[in-house]
């Protein structure tokens, strides 16, 4: 039924709610409150206190007046409203047609923050509600909030809610008869998650929804990632002769992953697997030994990398790695001749082991006997893309999936139910810990005197900031930030470096090899960008970044043997600002920050659920439901066989 349906929305409000998403009646009644005001206590005039909210319920005792304090200046809307205990003044400021609102003689409800001003109590612009006959829905009562974009109030949002939610529309249940007994049934659900009778009867629709939100979610991962493939088997996984050409030996947690890769391979079975590692510990050298036994067989292997700058560090790492194999890049930025050729070397199989961007899914390119895909930094790249590439085998390859960003054990359960993790859970040794120190914006100038000191003892420096351009006054920019630094010290060599940049290759590649002594950038050098010389990198605007993106950039500096510091820049003094900065200051146990940041950010798209083709997450918050994540992962395995009838029980209202 069309949102158009129901009373007050025209056309202007039906455009505003389809860019909510909001187009049907369904649509709305299943759009959740974000949060909820308890305004079930309500207070007598005389019982009110300054500094706090509260409910009252009283008469108007006479007309609103409109006040204005200069000509043309902004009004204050006047209203004074009584009960048996006392009078009070209503404020509003800016609103002047509310003096049409409010009559002599009607009950309302006023919800608002008390303060004292000159010697009385008054309320500031309080949310009203008109008493009548039928049931409120903005006081006296647990009162929903929700996110609305400027053109909808919430006291507007709500009325549309009740008028839907009293529509007689079937509310169908989709969830199988069998999970059905531990919960109330969806309808009463719906109901209650928007207008709650009681906190039993919120907590109750809460856990209901939560639980048919996760277990379709974990049936349509089931339905993404299939069952158990035959795989191709190599024989023989002895990679002896590849470590003894490395100039360093594997950690043990490294060899223990090659081990789980290496049972996979021989198993008559497609290996699936994961391999979180923190950064700088050594995934890159892992995946090279993945593919040597491959490769020694005869099949070909495949690296797909987010970004062109990665997978040309990655060409020349596998090139070291692997010297008796012919290596191929293929990216976007080739020339047509250049992709001729690599396409051909690739299809007769004289590349044995390819390297690229998302060029690697293209359809020209054909491979000869594909046996192993390595897709790096796993949640850059949608489901529908790591497939594409794992469909270019004649038969089906292995999958070796390998991220930077460490996964909370909660995170996992959800987006990685049947696939195997291994973690690389140790760094190589000799690796200092990164110095990290969060100032404000007043330490500048002493920021660019440390800047100045590492440059003038041989290191290197990044400085990265959230924008491209100047767009809000409290945002420094890449371009403004380069420029400034200029000033500062004319005499060091500065780059700046974003993702608009057509040469961005040769700014990185001339960094590498020394050219430029800083550079200045957005989040592009974020992944997997190796610098061993760069030993300081500073963060600009740090509270714009999460902390799984801050501990990324951290990973910049600290590759090499010298001491490496992160300085972090913030001028907000938020709460849940100070947090993060005080764990980034505190550990450097990627782990540890990526349940942090879970916790403080919620859910969300955190490591992209949106790239896997699923829809965001409405009401379920992955930390706080933990366990009923666990209950409906284990149903949604049980009935996985009959998957595709219940998604047909599906009702679209």
């Amino acid at each position: 039924m069309d949102i158009s349906s129901l009373p007050g929305i025209g056309p202007g409000r039906a455009k505003l709610l389809s860019n909510m998403g909001i187009s049907t009646v369904g649509g709305l009644i299943l759009f959740f409150p974000r949060d909820y005001d308890d305004r079930r206590q309500i207070k007598t005039i005389s019982m009110l206190t300054p500094g706090t909210a509260h409910t009252i319920r009283g008469t108007i005792a006479a007309e609103g007046e409109n006040i204005s304090f200069r000509p043309g200046g902004p009004v204050m809307t006047k209203l004074l409203l009584r009960d048996d205990t006392g009078s009070l003044e209503l404020v509003w400021f800016g609103q002047p047609y509310l003096k049409r609102t409010f009559r002599k003689h009607d009950v309302f409800l006023f919800t608002g923050r008390v303060v004292e001003s000159h010697g009385r109590l008054q309320m500031e612009s309080p949310d009203y509600e008109k008493i009548t006959e039928g049931e409120t829905l903005s006081a006296g009562r647990i009162v929903p909030i929700y996110s609305l974009p400027k053109g909808i109030s919430q006291k507007m949002f709500r009325k549309w809610i009740k008028a839907a939610l009293d529509m007689p529309v079937s509310i169908e249940d989709p969830l199988p008869e069998p999970l059905r007994k531990d919960f109330c049934n969806r309808k009463e659900a719906i109901q209650n998650i928007h207008f709650p009778k009681s906190d039993e009867h919120f907590n109750a629709a809460r856990q209901r929804l939560v639980f048919e939100e996760l277990f379709f979610m974990q049936l349509a991962l089931l339905q993404i990632k299939g069952s158990a493939q035959p795989g191709i088997v190599i024989k023989n996984t002895d990679i002896s002769s590849f470590l003894a050409g490395l100039p360093f030996s594997l950690t043990d947690a490294q060899q223990s992953v090659l081990r789980d890769v290496s049972g996979d391979m021989q198993s008559g079975f497609r290996m699936n697997r994961l391999i979180q590692g923190d950064v700088g510990s050594g995934k890159t050298v892992v995946a090279a030994a993945a593919a040597y036994p491959v490769m020694k067989e005869g099949y070909q292997a495949a690296i797909m990398a987010p970004t062109e700058v990665l997978a040309r560090q990655h060409f020349n790492q596998f090139s070291n790695y692997l010297p008796g194999f012919e290596a191929v890049l293929l990216t976007g930025s080739l020339t047509a001749k250049e992709k001729k050729e690599a396409h051909a070397s690739i299809h007769d199989g004289q590349a044995q082991i390819i390297i690229g961007t998302h060029a690697l899914i293209q359809e020209s390119v054909v491979f000869h006997n594909l046996a192993l895909v390595i897709t790096d930094e796993q949640h850059r790249f949608g489901v529908k893309q790591r497939a594409a590439l794992v469909d270019k085998g004649t038969a089906v390859p292995h999958s070796l999936i390998m991220t930077a960003t460490p996964i909370p054990r909660t995170l996992g359960l959800i987006l990685y139910g049947d696939m195997d993790i291994s973690t690389i859970n140790t760094l190589p040794p000799g690796r200092r810990e990164i110095k990290t120190y969060c100032v404000n914006s007043s330490y500048r100038t002493r920021l660019h005197a440390f800047m100045d000191k590492q440059v003038q003892e041989g290191r290197q420096v990044y400085v990265i900031c959230p924008a491209i351009e100047e767009s809000e006054i409290d945002i420094l920019s890449v371009t403004t930030y380069a420029d400034d630094l200029r000033k500062a010290l004319p005499h060091i060599s500065i780059a700046c470096l974003h993702g608009r940049l057509k040469d961005k290759e040769r700014i990185m590649s001339a960094f590498g090899q020394g050219t430029y002594s800083i550079i200045v950038s957005t989040t592009v050098i974020e992944v997997g960008v190796d610098v061993s010389n760069a030993t300081l990198i500073v963060i600009e605007n740090a509270e714009r970044f999460g902390l799984s993106q801050l501990h990324q950039l951290r990973g910049r500096v600290g590759r090499g043997p010298h001491q490496s510091y992160c300085v972090l820049v913030t001028d907000s003094n938020a709460e849940h600002t100070i947090e993060r900065m005080r764990a980034m200051e505190s550990t450097s146990d990627g782990f540890v920050l990526s349940e942090l940041d879970l916790k403080l950010r919620g859910p969300g798209d955190f490591l992209g659920v949106h790239q896997h083709g699923l829809p965001g997450l409405t009401i379920a918050n992955i930390y706080q439901d933990i366990d009923i994540l666990k209950k409906a992962q284990k149903a949604a395995i049980e009935i996985a066989g009959n998957t595709n009838a219940v998604f047909d029980r599906m009702v679209t209202m």
